[in-house]
Parts: structure tokens; sequence; C-alpha cells
């Protein structure tokens, strides 16, 4: 029960992670008042990035100190409709982040833009392979924007970010050794590239006899002193190898806290409140106007904060689970595919490639940094021809040394025992000498992988646990093979003494217990129908619209990238459209 009510303010944000952090700038700047309501704890560089504590592996890797526990809040999984689904109760395939940051604050700070045919991709295919080539019971659909239309935002996103990279083509003029895949972009990287690790030149080396295009990846550690559009200061990067699921204490890895919230604290505009549990949105009753949000103190108080405007920009997941329980839009119905809340609920497919060399190679894993390696493109988005190869969607391949860490980075050939003295001489032997190259590939969205209400389990406050279904389909293990074969060659010609291989079989099914990656997307998409989208391309809810639904959940299918930078161009996109149309003229911005 309500017990309080808080000030009526012009916007209220739920969640704090990039997308709330860019919005309420953005907003506040427009002479807006904004509230954001944050879940966890207040977090900044200090104390949960002060040397040394905050490169202890025990508490940050293994015991998941930046994220959110199953026990405060948690999810049910299944593999299919028949299945019952089980509560997720230990960390494990992805990790979603928590307080004021979000997972911005422990995010690995690779920072890269969606290729113009992705934010296409069923026009695309059609276009090219014709409209039988996609399967039928895949759902992959058109965003409703173009790059061109991104591209600004892309670029003051990497001002922002302080983003280290090296360009390949700069408004029509090639410029550098960068992707020759990349779209033209208006300017060039803020930073420059950062320094290669010996495993990333190996491996830049190796595809490029293999005939492919090496490249560096787009990083947002930033490879020198940096000071952004804000007036947000970052350092240079140490290489020091404790950056995913850390803060960094070097302020040398873009994050909320670091690159905006500096900023923000100095806006009288600008409120933010931790520890505050958004329950639901309110809407007035014609369901056509959210009139604000109930959220939940850490001292168990129901609280109402009302406001002109709605902005839900939490993680993933959490932004349809907020919709389906607010009773906001018809949530989505896989037997007759009506209803569109939950809906192309997409994960990453992974594989991976671990090359053993001798004694005399020193690869010097421990030197790292999240967003530091070389890639290549040439298997990615539709950069080759996937007519007579049967799947749709690629992968990015790359060598990413962020760091091999004391306790998880135990990697041995297989066939070693898993414990006792033979394993103890495998990883001694063995540390030193590896390389790992991934594939980062695309999930396509698929009819029966969704997002819903759990009928049997509920959380603390009563209301029901988030369902997820999903399973990986043979599109998905056709993909990820071929891109694997490809990364084995490129393994070869690095002439390791063995190498090991991991990659999916037909059949092989969705696996909780082993982490992938936390880039989870789709669920409130964007598009450019209400029959089969929750927000327009403005990432405006079709039915209230002042409602604004801003993160991955608006990915209509997965990408070969991590989805921080498109996420972070999406939200500056949507901010310009709320600045200069909505509030001119309040109501929907594209008619349905």
């Amino acid at each position: 029960m309500v017990s309080r009510s808080e000030k009526h303010t012009d916007v209220v944000i739920v969640g704090f992670g990039w997308v709330g952090a860019i919005m309420a700038r953005e907003l506040t700047q427009a002479g807006l008042n904004v509230v954001a309501l944050e879940r966890g704890p207040r977090r900044d560089t200090w104390p949960q990035g002060a040397y040394p504590s905050s490169i202890d592996e025990l508490t940050h890797n293994t015991r998941h100190a930046l994220f959110l526990q199953p026990s405060q809040s948690t999810v049910t999984v299944r593999h299919r409709e028949s299945d019952v689904a089980a509560p997720y109760r230990q960390l494990a395939a992805f990790l979603p982040g928590t307080g004021v940051g979000g997972a911005g604050l422990h995010w690995s700070g690779c920072h890269w833009r969606i290729s113009p045919a992705e934010l296409r991709l069923r026009s695309h295919y059609e276009e090219r392979y014709g409209k039988d080539f996609i399967p039928q019971d895949m759902t992959i659909q058109d965003w409703g924007v173009s790059y061109e239309e991104l591209e600004p935002h892309f670029a003051f996103a990497e001002s922002v970010f302080g983003t280290s990279g090296q360009a390949y083509k700069v408004n029509g003029k090639i410029v550098g050794d960068g992707n020759p895949f990349d779209a033209d972009r208006s300017t060039p990287f803020p930073l420059p590239a950062m320094k290669n690790t010996y495993s990333a030149e190996l491996y830049s080396k190796a595809a490029a006899e293999c005939g492919y295009h090496p490249f560096r990846i787009p990083s947002a550690n930033a490879s020198q002193a940096y000071t952004n559009p804000y007036g947000c200061q970052m350092g240079a990067c140490t290489f020091c190898g404790f950056c995913s699921g850390y803060a960094c204490y070097n302020y040398s890895k873009a994050s909320p806290n670091v690159n905006i919230f500096p900023a923000l604290e100095r806006e009288s505009r600008f409120e933010l409140r931790a520890e505050c549990d958004v329950l639901k949105v309110e809407t007035d009753s014609s369901g056509k106007k959210a009139t604000g949000v109930i959220y939940r103190t850490s001292k168990g108080e129901e609280v109402r904060q009302t406001a002109d405007i709605v902005i839900l920009a939490s993680f993933a997941y959490n932004n349809p689970y907020l919709l389906l329980l607010s009773r906001i839009g018809q949530p989505y119905d896989p037997k007759t595919g009506e209803g569109t809340v939950g809906r192309n609920f997409v994960y990453q497919n992974e594989s991976g490639v671990t090359l053993f060399f001798g004694q005399d190679k020193f690869t010097n894993p421990f030197i790292g940094a999240g967003g530091n390696g070389v890639a290549i493109d040439d298997f990615n988005a539709d950069n080759f021809d996937h007519g007579p190869l049967g799947f749709v969607g690629g992968a990015p391949i790359w060598v990413n040394q962020a760091g091999s860490k004391p306790i998880s980075s135990a990697t041995v050939p297989k066939g070693t025992p898993q414990w006792g003295a033979h394993w103890k001489k495998a990883v001694k032997d063995n540390f030193q000498h590896t390389i790992s190259i991934h594939a980062h590939g695309t999930n396509m969205a698929f009819r029966d992988c969704y997002l819903s209400l759990d009928p049997t389990y509920s959380d603390t406050a009563g209301r029901p646990l988030l369902r997820i279904t999903f399973n990986w389909h043979d599109n998905d293990v056709k993909m990820i093979r071929y891109v694997t074969d490809r990364m084995a060659d490129i393994g070869r010609a690095m002439k390791p003494e063995s190498m090991s291989i991991e990659t999916k079989e037909f059949g092989e099914e969705f696996d909780l217990r082993h982490y992938q990656t936390t880039h989870i997307a789709g669920g409130a998409i964007m598009g450019t129908s209400p029959k089969d989208s929750v927000v327009n391309r403005y990432l405006q809810h079709w039915e209230v619209p002042n409602l604004f639904v801003i993160g991955s959940s608006a990915f209509p299918q997965g990408i070969g990238y991590n989805p921080t930078g498109t996420v972070a161009a999406l939200a500056y996109w949507s901010a310009k459209a709320i600045r200069e149309r909505y509030l001119k003229s309040p109501g929907p911005m594209v008619q349905a």
C-alpha cells in the first residue's frame, strides 16, 4: 500500500545506467526537472573502484559484488512452452547489473556501431536472398530507424565515452586501417586506438594471411587522458586487466559514473534516489497516459512519484517486465502471434577456439583491457554471401585479451583432469602460453522465444517473476559452426602446438550453468507498426505516448556486436526527439 507521494516532477526515469544517465543529462539540459530511481545502491569509482580492493577477483568475479543477486530479484527459465520454468537461483549465464551506473559500471568497454544492414534486417535479406530465405518461425524485422539518422548520435556518444579507435572512412574519405566493412563516419574516434597485446598482433598477422581484414576493436577504455564534452575527465588505461565485472580504479573505462554523473550532480534540476525499486508504472483511467510510478524503498515503504513523462531505462528484460506488471500493452502470445510485450527475446550466440603454444612463446594473458584487441568483420552482419549457407546472421571474430584473472584463468587442453596434480601442472604449463579467439555471434528472434509472467513463482513484493522461454535453433547452430570453422582456420595459421574448439551441436539446449554474455535484448522492441512492436522509431510507446522504453529491450533481434554503443545512440536519438518534437506538441510522434 502506498504510504506517501513525492512532489510531482516533469520526468521520472526508472534505472540509472547508461540510458538513465544520458536521458537525465539531455532532459535537464532542456529545462526539465528529472527524478531518477535506481533499484540498487549508490556506487562510484570511489569506494567501489578504490585500489586495491576493487581488483579482488573473489569478491567481484566469483561472488559478483556489483551484480544483482538472485536473492534480491530473479527470473524463471524454461526451454519450451511445454516445460515448467524453474527459478534462476545462481548467477552464471548472464549477470544483470544493479546500483548507480548499472551494467555500465562493470562492462568491458567494447564500443561498437551497428551496421546499416542490421537496422533493416528483414528487408535487406528479402531483397538480397528472397523472402523464402528467412525461416517461417523466425520473427526478425526492421528497426524503423536508419544508420544515417543514428550516425550523429553514435558520434556524440563516442565523444562522451572517450572511445579509442581507428576509423576507416570519414566523410567518404579513407583515413586509416580501420574496419573496411564499417559504414561512413562523420568524425574520427575521439582517441587513438589502443596498443595491441602480443596475442592480438599474432592474430592480426594470421587473419591477414588468411585473406581477411583485421582491425583494432573500438574501445571505451581511454588510450590517453581525455576530457569529454560534459567536462568529465578520464585517465589513460594501464592494461591492468580488471575491466569486466569491476569498477575501474583508474577512471580509464567509460561508465555513467565517470562520464556523465559528475556533470549531473551539479544540475539543480536533477535528483537521484538509490535503493528505490520500481514496482509498476501507473496510468490514468483511460490507460493511455502514464501518471508516474510506484516504488519501494529499502525500508519497505511504498511511494508514489508522479510525472509528466515516464522513461523506462532499466536492464534489458526488466523494461518489458515492468510493462507486463503494469498491464501496459498486450502480452505476446506465441500460439497466435498476437500481442507485442515480451516478443522477440534474444541473447548472444558465442563460440571459441583456444590455442596452446610451446614454452618459448609467452602471451602474458594477465595484461589486457576490456575493449582491447583485434577483430575481423568478414563474417559479421551480411558482409559475406549467406545464399549457399542456409542461415541468417553472423559474428565478428576477435582476440579480445581482457586480462586473465588468478582464479578463473585456468585454461588447460582438453583431456586434462579436472583436479589434482595433473590439473595443477597443466595450469602452470599453459597459463603463459595460450591465446583465445572468440566469435561474438548474432541470435535471431524466433516465434517461441519470449518473455511472460510466471504463473507459479513470485517475489517478495508478491509480484509474479518474469519467465524467460528460450532455446537455441538450428539457425543459431549453423551460423556459429560456420563461423567457428573460419576461426579455426585463423588459429591454425597461428601455428599452435594444439587447439581446442568449443561450439554448439545441433540439438544442444541453452545452458544456464556457464557464463556466455549479459547481452540480452528484445521484449519491448521498436518497429514501424504497433502490430509487431511495443515502441515506435523514437522509442515512444505506441499506446501510451508519454511513456518511453529505451535500452536493448528495443532490439528486434540480436546483433553480432556488444549492444552498448547502439543503446547509447538510441538514447540520444530518443532524447533529441523528445526535446525537439514531443515537448512542443505532446502526443504520438508517429501515427499508428
